[in-house]
């Protein structure tokens, strides 16, 4: 990890109080700086950027959040849907004073920050998107149709999952862990505990399937706004590994959506979970992405960088 000095980074825990929910915040560098806000995916907590965080710090303000429900965060959001979410996103950036935002958001986080995208650009300077299609955004379609992706499914169906998988939430997790990370190893034991304890209450596990059950509305929502500008620089992540489709099918179909200024990057040796895959990687990708954005490309849409060009 690159950084300022030796010294050693430490991070900071901190509840947020944000119309009636309880969100748990963590940070490092200092709060004056610009900063960078992370917003996890499933089934992670906000301990998937604990290493991104650390490598950031030395130079930014870093926030992780655990998603409304998820882990430390307290009281359930009152829908899944993601615009819903997005609010709560907003609220903690105004909560914290945060000024030149970059919103990165990794599986279910990253359809919050497309979320954000539409009904907050203002609280934003730009966004990165990770290992996550978009629903009602090209591929969302094939994405969905894909028999291999049969958890979409499963976890929408009203209650049957939770009786399922409360108190399994580890093997039931380790399955995607094995299945879909191109270094299964690199989600540590440690990390795998985290996730699972995250998930441990009872109204956290609803929270996570809930995600799944407001496709539907997410849908809706998207395809209102299909083809309306944003003007925001975008970076879309992917791992060389993750299962589906080509990487510039997806920043192709953002573009198609309305994003005037997307990039898509691929992260190499990594599968779906790319902040335990390869930290580093990542922290390399998001410092290019956000040197970038200080108007040294102006606005145009860019293709992804090819493999020679990776982190």
């Amino acid at each position: 990890m690159s950084g300022q000095s030796g010294k050693r980074q430490t991070l900071r825990h901190r509840q947020i109080e944000i119309e009636g929910l309880s969100i748990h915040a963590v940070e490092g560098g200092g709060s004056g700086r610009p900063a960078v806000l992370f917003l996890h995916g499933w089934p992670e907590s906000w301990a998937a950027f604990e290493q991104i965080l650390l490598g950031l710090a030395p130079d930014r303000h870093v926030v992780a959040v655990d998603l409304p429900g998820i882990g430390d965060s307290r009281n359930p959001p009152p829908s899944g849907d993601k615009r819903t979410l997005a609010k709560a996103v907003r609220g903690v950036i105004e909560a914290l004073g945060l000024h030149d935002v970059t919103l990165v958001g990794h599986d279910v986080g990253g359809m919050i920050a497309y979320a954000c995208l539409r009904i907050c650009p203002d609280a934003l300077r730009r966004a990165v998107i990770m290992n996550v299609a978009i629903p009602a955004v090209a591929p969302w379609s094939e994405v969905k149709g894909n028999p291999h992706i049969w958890h979409f499914a499963f976890h929408a169906i009203p209650g049957l999952p939770e009786k399922l998988v409360a108190g399994r939430q580890a093997p039931y997790f380790d399955y995607f862990f094995e299945t879909i990370a191109a270094r299964p190893d690199a989600v540590s034991p440690n990390a795998r505990k985290t996730y699972a304890e995250a998930y441990s209450r009872p109204e956290a596990l609803r929270c996570g399937f809930e995600w799944y059950r407001a496709f539907a509305q997410d849908e809706k929502d998207n395809q209102r706004d299909h083809g309306r500008p944003v003007e925001l620089p975008v970076l879309y992540l992917r791992g060389e590994k993750d299962p589906g489709l080509e990487l510039d099918r997806y920043a192709d179909g953002l573009r198609q959506a309305g994003l005037r200024d997307v990039t898509g990057r691929i992260i190499a040796g990594s599968g779906h979970f790319a902040p335990d895959e390869q930290p580093e990687a990542v922290v390399a990708a998001l410092r290019d992405f956000i040197c970038a954005g200080r108007d040294e490309f102006g606005g145009t849409s860019r293709k992804y960088l090819p493999a020679n060009l990776q982190a």
